[in-house]
């Protein structure tokens, strides 16, 4: 596993583009429309994916989150006002409570019992197995996620897996630049002095 040093390069659409689509969905323009929900759906999802990525069928469970996600954009968007804030920081707010729904959805249902309480994301890992998957680089890239502080993990997961911007996390999470760029290098430096700790 490879960390990356300082800023993370992203791969989302510039926000001025972003707008320019949105206005032409909000005008009726059909493949302005579809083009937006696309980039809607790989945000959710890679946003759903990091957040519950040790539930059970996690990837069906993105999935479903990622639809909500889409669904819940498609009726907004008549309403939608910009207002200064980046549609990405928007799109971010509405799959945040999409995947709290998720998790409050799960923990109300029956638990198996071979799954433990997980403290990443409030997820749930496997039990006994989970030992043996441990050894595996992906398992300790997750295990190591533990040491972060919530902050930390949201600032990651939003920069990292969901693509924002600096900017754009700053404005989703209520926070300065400055305090975004802090906590992901604080973030990063103590991932990495975990992996480290791990491969000597």
């Amino acid at each position: 596993m490879s960390l990356p040093h300082g800023e993370v390069r992203t791969d989302v659409r510039e926000s001025e583009g972003l707008s320019a689509l949105v206005a032409d969905a909000r005008r009726g323009d059909a493949d302005a429309s579809g083009e937006l929900l696309g980039t809607v759906h790989r945000l959710a999802h890679r946003y759903a994916r990091a957040r519950l990525g040790t539930y059970p069928s996690a990837a069906q469970l993105s999935d479903d989150v990622a639809q909500e996600v889409c669904i819940a954009v498609l009726s907004a968007l008549p309403r939608y006002e910009e207002r200064g804030v980046p549609f990405e920081a928007y799109v971010y707010r509405i799959a945040a409570r999409k995947v709290a729904d998720a998790q409050r959805a799960h923990a109300r249902g029956p638990v198996a019992a071979d799954h433990v309480v997980s403290l990443v994301f409030d997820g749930e890992v496997d039990g006994p197995e989970h030992h043996v998957v441990a050894r595996d680089e992906a398992a300790r890239a997750w295990s190591m996620l533990e040491a972060l502080t919530p902050r930390q993990r949201e600032v990651l997961v939003l920069r990292v897996a969901v693509g924002l911007s600096t900017q754009e996390t700053a404005d989703a999470l209520g926070m300065s630049v400055v305090a975004v760029r802090v906590t992901q290098l604080r973030g990063l430096r103590e991932l990495r002095r975990h992996w480290t700790e791990q491969h000597r």
